[in-house]
């Protein structure tokens, strides 16, 4: 089988490989990849930004989607012919997250889904919504589960809640539209005019362009009568940290969901005097992933948002423009 390998970093260091096709244990099935989607994590992996110790060779990306074409002797959850993604870490199927789960990941602790097949244990799966294509389903482990559990999960997201959202990226656009199934006041910023109009059509209510609104924190509390929002969606973007916490009210939440750019001399005092909850948010487990699903499958017009879609052997450019900035929601890659 064909597979993608870092070797040494930097995306025209990645490499196209021929393994041999794994065989599943009793416990585990076989998936053949149909899809895989990238997030900036996967950017940051393959030019040694997110572990400079990762060890080599390494399949990357957590995200991909396909179809069971084998199953083992012990197998019950599962049958040849599911439509199926794993989960972004094989070890943590429900509760808290503990360090031994949190070193399961695909991309970055275990082999990622850039090849043709994978085998992976039964429990470190899920079915695809019915009315998702692969391409769709391949968008889902890592952005949708991190946006679902920072508004549902650690937020408790409730209907008529204010939510801030920062830049048009796979999470923020997955969050937008959670958040709108729930009739939820959705502030969002971006640098393009162009993104905000389509954020609109997605169920945006309030839009700051941050490039001609350098102080947005003050726009969102002007929008808001000086209250400020329910909730942030902190992408980790430079210096949006101090301006996040300028933005949310008094005892409000604050989801931290990446790290893009450094926050710089960031005094974390106000934190404190407003009372803010703030919650690092690292992706999710099995449950929240079917629970999300369910979201998904009640709410059949909500799809996933794919900007671009390139072929297989495509990886390279996709990754360049994923480092570019000038998606929308998830770029794709289809096997």
């Amino acid at each position: 089988m064909k597979a993608y390998e870092i070797n040494e970093f930097g995306i025209d260091n990645l490499t196209l490989a021929e393994r041999e096709t794994p065989a599943p244990k009793e416990s585990e099935v076989l998936v053949k990849f149909h899809a895989a989607s990238l997030n900036y994590r996967d950017l940051m992996m393959v030019k040694g930004l997110y572990n400079p110790r990762l060890k080599t060779p390494l399949v990357p990306f957590s995200d991909g989607a396909g179809e069971i074409v084998e199953i083992g002797e012990q197998v019950t959850k599962f049958k040849v012919g599911d439509r199926v993604t794993p989960i972004f870490m094989q070890g943590w199927i429900d509760g808290a997250i503990d360090n031994s789960k949190a070193r399961t990941a695909l991309g970055g602790d275990l082999d990622g889904c850039l090849r043709e097949f994978g085998t992976f244990d039964e429990s470190g799966l899920v079915c695809i919504p019915d009315h998702f294509s692969y391409e769709e389903g391949a968008t889902l482990p890592c952005a949708a589960v991190t946006a679902y559990h920072a508004l549902y999960c650690s937020g408790s997201l409730k209907p008529d809640d204010t939510v801030l959202l920062q830049g048009t990226g796979g999470v923020s656009i997955f969050a937008l539209q959670l958040a709108s199934v729930l009739g939820c006041r959705i502030i969002i910023t971006s640098s393009s005019d162009e993104k905000l109009e389509k954020a609109k059509e997605l169920g945006a209510t309030d839009f700051i362009n941050y490039k001609t609104t350098e102080d947005w924190d003050k726009k969102v509390l002007e929008l808001t009568e000086k209250r400020g929002v329910d909730h942030v969606v902190e992408v980790g973007g430079a210096g949006t940290m101090a301006k996040s916490v300028n933005s949310v009210k008094v005892g409000g939440h604050i989801a931290v969901i990446g790290i893009l750019t450094n926050n710089g001399d960031f005094n974390p005092t106000s934190i404190l005097m407003k009372s803010v909850r703030m919650q690092g948010i690292f992706v999710g487990s099995r449950q929240m992933f079917e629970d999300m699903n369910r979201v998904f499958c009640q709410h059949t017009h909500l799809k996933p948002v794919i900007d671009k879609t390139f072929e297989f052997g495509e990886v390279k450019d996709a990754l360049k423009y994923m480092e570019s900035g000038s998606h929308f929601g998830k770029i794709v890659i289809k096997f």
